[in-house]
């Protein structure tokens, strides 16, 4: 689907674009898992992926996740964390931020081309979902 970028270059990007690549991977990675889960309303699906890719949720996953994460991968967290955006209004600012963290992870992991750590970050995030 697209080309690896080379890390060094990959480390320039602002954390804000690697939250907008990594909301999209994790937004697919849920819709994913609820869609071979079996048969079910589109609605509950709908709600259900929503309930799981909301800031609250995202960033309850990150403190769950970030003892497993490298000095690297944890440097992409803080520098998500830390980025100029706005938070929705429905959103707690601290979560808001800490779900940036994580969506800059994961949007920096695919953007890498290391699908294997993606797909143990995806893992240690939904678990059994």
């Amino acid at each position: 689907m697209h080309e690896e970028i080379k890390e060094k270059a990959l480390r320039e990007y602002s954390p804000v674009l690697l939250a907008y690549v990594g909301d999209a991977v994790f937004e697919l990675a849920v819709r994913t898992r609820l869609a071979i889960q079996g048969k079910r309303r589109l609605k509950d699906l709908h709600l259900d992926a929503v309930a799981t890719v909301r800031a609250e949720s995202q960033a309850q996953v990150l403190r769950q996740i970030l003892d497993h994460l490298s000095e690297e991968e944890q440097d992409i967290v803080r520098r998500g964390r830390n980025s100029r955006s706005t938070p929705p209004r429905h959103a707690e600012v601290h979560d808001y931020r800490m779900s940036t963290g994580f969506e800059a992870l994961l949007g920096y992991t695919y953007l890498k081309g290391d699908k294997s750590r993606l797909q143990e970050l995806l893992q240690l995030a939904l678990g059994d979902m």
